[in-house]
């Protein structure tokens, strides 16, 4: 069945995926905040979607605070149960975080509406295509806000040649890791 070979593809890449961004530094999160920053701030005004980090990712909280510092409101998803979208609230420096499903953290704020998506990856390639970790979150996330630029984010090390994709898989609007910007855009 091909559906289950691609099902198959995905969960070995997402291993390998695990094991090459293994022992990065989260820390390398301000690098990729300046590459950002420098090269594709949001729009003034926008409400940016971040996220508080998983162990193993890049550490996106010095970005939040910059762009929280610079006008921007920031939401964070709430991760809810797999095969639903994702709702946001808002974030201030000054929120107290709770936990939430499968190891996240989230706020207790007001319900915000992201106009830029900062979207965790486990692989991406140049076209855009990202590897997210399964549940399909942020595929029904990004397909209810269409609008909504979305911006890949990872360890450089978690690039690969090509992924495999669905029909429900969105491109990305960028990716942006500690080593540069990467320009995609959609079709």
């Amino acid at each position: 069945m091909i559906f289950q070979d691609i099902v198959d593809w995905k969960k070995a890449a997402r291993a390998v995926a695990r094991a090459a961004r293994a022992g990065r530094d989260p820390a390398l999160g301000t690098q990729l905040g300046e590459h950002l920053l420098r090269e594709m701030p949001p729009p003034p005004g926008a409400i940016v979607g971040g996220v508080w980090p998983l162990p193993g990712e890049i550490d996106l909280r010095p970005l939040l605070g910059e762009l929280f510092a610079r006008g921007h409101r920031i939401a964070l998803p709430v991760t809810t149960p797999r095969g639903h979208a994702m709702h946001f609230r808002e974030w201030t420096p000054e929120s107290v975080m709770v936990p939430g499903r499968f190891g996240t953290t989230h706020t207790e704020g007001a319900d915000l509406v992201p106009d830029c998506i900062l979207v965790p990856l486990l692989a991406f390639d140049r076209k855009g295509n990202r590897l997210g970790y399964g549940a399909g979150h942020y595929d029904r996330t990004l397909a209810g806000l269409p609008d909504a630029a979305a911006v890949g984010f990872g360890f450089a090390c978690q690039e690969v040649p090509a992924l495999q994709v669905e029909p429900t898989d969105r491109v990305l609007d960028a990716i942006v890791t500690e080593m540069e910007l990467i320009r995609v855009g959609r079709e």
